[in-house]
């Protein structure tokens, strides 16, 4: 099946205006969250064509990001998480599959915490769910790892912002107000992720700055979770891996 051209709009929801996409008509929904500090086009420009060739994609865009203006509201996953659930309302989706990245992934996971009835399935890509699951070396001060974002990766993020964004010039301001979000986000407990009944597939690159031994213990809690990790992939490649991640979806997400 070909999936059809995107459309878009803007929903009123807990005192912002939230920008959301559609791809493809027919099948399961599935919500796509994208990382912090990116577009939906950034994170998932390459994975989008093949998650819409059967599934309806639904594809926000959180408070100050992309073409979601930002606003006094401070910005928390919590926030997030009822942003996203009030989308869903407005379009009429009781339940749907959620997939989310980095960002989006913490998210993905707090919504499946505080509204497990709206989740059938959950993807996970490059997600933690306590700080110290992060490699040591990327809170050195140099901040130098080959596991964290370059200039390029950096450059991107702007780009995208100030191609859509409301207001172009409101990037630096985004990134200090995620800086407590990233950081300093409230951690789950392990009986918060062992009561997770929604089927889980937790994925990470080898290099990513995630911790795989803190993957492994996601997927150890989880009850109805698997484990991939994707070879020769930092945290920013890991939704372009199309190759691996396409039938590797195809395979855990309901057929329609």
């Amino acid at each position: 099946m070909t999936a059809n051209a995107p459309t878009g709009g803007y929903a009123p929801v807990n005192g912002i205006e939230m920008y959301y996409e559609l791809h493809g008509d027919d099948g399961p929904p599935l919500v796509v969250l994208h990382g912090g500090a990116q577009t939906v086009g950034l994170s998932f420009a390459a994975l989008l064509p093949s998650l819409a060739a059967n599934r309806r994609v639904i594809a926000v865009e959180f408070q100050g990001h992309g073409h979601t203006a930002d606003g006094e509201r401070a910005m928390s996953l919590e926030v997030f998480s009822d942003d996203v659930v009030a989308v869903l309302d407005l379009l009429g989706v009781e339940r749907a599959d959620f997939l989310g990245y980095s960002l989006g992934g913490l998210v993905a996971l707090r919504t499946a915490v505080r509204h497990p009835e709206r989740i059938d399935h959950l993807v996970l890509l490059a997600t933690h769910y306590r700080h110290d699951g992060y490699h040591a070396e990327i809170t050195a001060p140099e901040q130098t790892s080959p596991r964290l974002p370059t200039e390029a990766d950096f450059a991107a993020m702007v780009d995208a912002y100030t191609r859509v964004a409301p207001d172009p010039t409101h990037f630096e301001a985004t990134l200090a107000k995620l800086q407590p979000l990233a950081h300093g986000f409230v951690e789950w407990t392990e009986d918060e992720l062992r009561a997770i009944a929604a089927p889980t597939l937790v994925v990470l690159g080898d290099t990513d700055f995630i911790r795989i031994e803190h993957a492994a213990r996601m997927h150890e809690l989880i009850p109805a979770a698997q484990l991939a990790i994707l070879p020769d992939t930092t945290h920013m490649a890991v939704p372009r891996r199309t190759h691996l991640l396409t039938p590797m979806l195809d395979t855990f997400l309901p057929e329609p």
